[in-house]
């Protein structure tokens, strides 16, 4: 019986056939180069050399025909490397596979039976299904003539026998899903996405995902706080970033509690900027362009959270996003103004324009009042990440060596770049105020990702935590695996690999 997986953004159905030999017609289509199988081919390997073909991971070429095609169908080689292969390389490959057959109505491919050795059966065709479905993911919700849609409808998927379909499909679905959801909110202009939409968005994602998933295994809830109730909880922090708006600010709480005695509790926090014009502190126009991704952190956290209510762990876990925007308005939080965050920790704002730490000081200190086992922030922090590691890597940092070991591994699973910074105790001092306990900024411009990181860490306490600064893998200017041109994603895999493997 064919399953039909369906996101908002793919329709396609999937047959998964247990004997490799039912995909004859087409199995040559993506065997991994090496060379034992250029024989299997058909071709020479000095016609994939002149096409430039060297077989890397992702690599793909048209072939010519072999003897016995039928209905001329078109093989396709794709590349998977000469190494053991991890799930980043097949998604990637399959993400290839996906965008060279795009033109076509059908396809046959062998690549989770390749991939199989590896990564083991369910794990091979869940990478392979979670890349295609990632790489034809498109936002073309405000073109006025969206691009016409891939006449892919059928995908047939030869694996091997034993292979727990339902479960693998599942997996990828859930996932690749809540991705999907992070790129659609990253995506959204700033005028169509405030911080009560990102609120609502949230709300409707938990509604959705619930929906889907085993009533039996967890419940789910969310839960807003509208400005009064903000207020009431002396979220300070939340408030002060939000004074020069016209829209109010919104704190959400999501929850997944399983039915079993979960094996872990942890809180995640994401930043929540739906617009960053720097505040009275104003960004130049090249700072401000690309702003509506500020609150890249907060949709990682709803993606994930949206992922793991689908995949029901039995962990228990908590989603907070702290939204609102930053502008200049009259009554906007001045520079050397003081905010009270919710933990009592005083606060003098001296650069409006460092407003992300402000929000998740309120929400560290929610998250920590519950003695989780992990607390984990999320936020396009600080353009010195950036600086330092460029677009494609995280900063990763926190407080205890053994959950950043669990976020490295999760990071190296999820094919997400993390880069371990330091939280030296040496530049402490560079926050310290004459009139209240913290300052917003250091003291000079050196080290700004670590100075943001060392602020965060003090509305943790002794908690274990961890803080990823994803302002520069939130977005990519190009096609890249199975990443769309805009927003990535970035931190929903990683997320959903910590918790789902604790």
């Amino acid at each position: 019986m064919p399953l039909t997986l369906s996101t908002e953004h793919l329709e396609v159905v999937l047959e998964a056939v247990n004997d490799a030999a039912a995909a004859a017609p087409a199995a040559a289509a993506d065997r991994p180069v090496r060379s034992d199988a250029l024989d299997a081919l058909g071709v020479a390997p000095s016609y994939l050399a002149a096409c430039g073909f060297d077989g890397a991971v992702g690599a793909t070429s048209l072939l010519p025909s072999p003897g016995g095609a039928v209905d001329g169908a078109v093989p396709i080689a794709v590349g998977l490397g000469s190494e053991r292969l991890t799930a980043a390389d097949v998604r990637k490959a399959a993400a290839s596979l996906w965008r060279s057959a795009s033109k076509v109505d059908s396809l046959v491919s062998t690549l989770p039976t390749a991939a199989a050795a590896d990564l083991g059966a369910d794990g091979a065709l869940s990478a392979v299904v979670e890349g295609m479905l990632l790489a034809s993911y498109r936002f073309d919700e405000y073109k006025g003539e969206p691009a016409e849609a891939d006449p892919l409808k059928r995908i047939v998927l030869a694996v091997p026998e034993g292979t727990d379909t339902a479960a693998a499909l599942d997996r990828a679905a859930a996932v690749a899903g809540g991705i999907a959801l992070a790129r659609d909110l990253v995506n959204q202009p700033a005028g169509a996405l405030t911080a009560a939409g990102l609120a609502a968005a949230a709300v409707e994602a938990v509604d959705a995902a619930r929906a889907s998933s085993n009533p039996k295994a967890g419940s789910a809830s969310a839960e807003v706080w509208d400005r009064d109730r903000l207020v009431t909880e002396r979220c300070g922090g939340l408030l002060g970033v939000n004074a020069g708006s016209t829209e109010p600010p919104a704190l959400v709480r999501l929850r997944w509690q399983p039915t079993a005695e979960p094996r872990a509790a942890i809180q995640l926090v994401g930043k929540g900027i739906t617009f960053d014009t720097g505040g009275l502190n104003l960004k130049s126009f090249e700072g401000m362009e690309w702003m509506k991704i500020d609150m890249g952190g907060a949709a990682a956290v709803i993606g994930a959270m949206s992922a793991v209510i689908r995949l029901a762990p039995d962990v228990a876990v908590t989603g907070i996003c702290c939204c609102t925007d930053n502008q200049p308005g009259p009554t906007a939080t001045k520079p050397g103004d003081v905010l009270h965050i919710r933990n009592g920790t005083t606060v003098e704002v001296l650069n409006t324009d460092a407003e992300g730490r402000l929000v998740l000081a309120d929400g560290l200190s929610l998250a920590v009042e519950e003695a989780p086992d992990l607390v984990i922030d999320l936020a396009t922090l600080t353009g010195a990440c950036m600086v330092a590691l460029g677009e494609k890597y995280a900063g990763l940092m926190g407080n205890d060596e053994a959950a950043i070991e669990r976020a490295q591994a999760a990071g190296r699973a999820a094919g997400e770049l993390l880069w371990h910074l330091p939280l030296p105790p040496e530049y402490r001092e560079q926050l310290d105020s004459p009139i209240a306990d913290l300052r917003n900024i250091g003291k000079n411009r050196y080290g700004g990702a670590l100075h943001a990181g060392l602020f965060l860490s003090e509305f943790v306490g002794d908690t274990p935590w961890l803080h990823l600064d994803i302002a520069g893998p939130v977005r990519t200017d190009a096609d890249a695996g199975e990443a769309s041109k805009g927003a990535t994603g970035f931190g929903v895999r990683t997320l959903v690999e910590l918790i789902c493997g604790w």
